[in-house]
């Protein structure tokens, strides 16, 4: 068996933007990581980066089941004694939009420099507008 090597430079990377309004948080936070991966391309090698960009817009929109909304906690320490503080979903939506799709995302992607590297192609926006209009991306409807 040999190992594929693909040319960084033939790779066709594309640009897509998906609208989050609605989506149920960690289905479109799995296939993000997959778009960003590259695993929907013929030529995807698990150590080299041949994955697309996405644009999510909507973030605050994001749909979650059951009782997420005050049950789910995100926990952070600030690196005291006893300084483990404690956020329900509610509470982070309200105070950055945007978090808990990053904090899915990042989740689902490599826990090394490649993963880093990949979440730097997702571009997430709490509102509807964004600023890469210039990259032309291609909507994808998401079931």
């Amino acid at each position: 068996m040999k190992t594929i090597f693909v040319n960084i430079k033939t790779i066709e990377h594309k640009w897509y933007i998906i609208d989050a309004e609605g989506k149920i948080l960690g289905r479109l936070a799995a296939r993000v990581a997959s778009i960003l991966r590259g695993k929907h391309k013929a030529v995807y090698t698990p150590h080299q980066e041949v994955g697309d960009s996405v644009i999510i817009i909507n973030a605050e929109k994001v749909a979650v089941s059951g009782k997420k909304w005050t049950d789910k906690v995100y926990y952070r320490h600030t690196g005291y004694p006893g300084g483990l503080k404690k956020e329900t979903l509610n509470k982070v939506m309200a105070r950055k939009p945007a978090f808990p799709l990053e904090h899915a995302l990042k989740g689902m992607l490599p826990k090394n420099r490649m993963g880093r590297k990949l979440f730097k192609n997702a571009k997430i926006y709490a509102g509807p507008t964004h600023p890469h209009a210039a990259q032309k991306p291609i909507k994808i409807e998401l079931e």
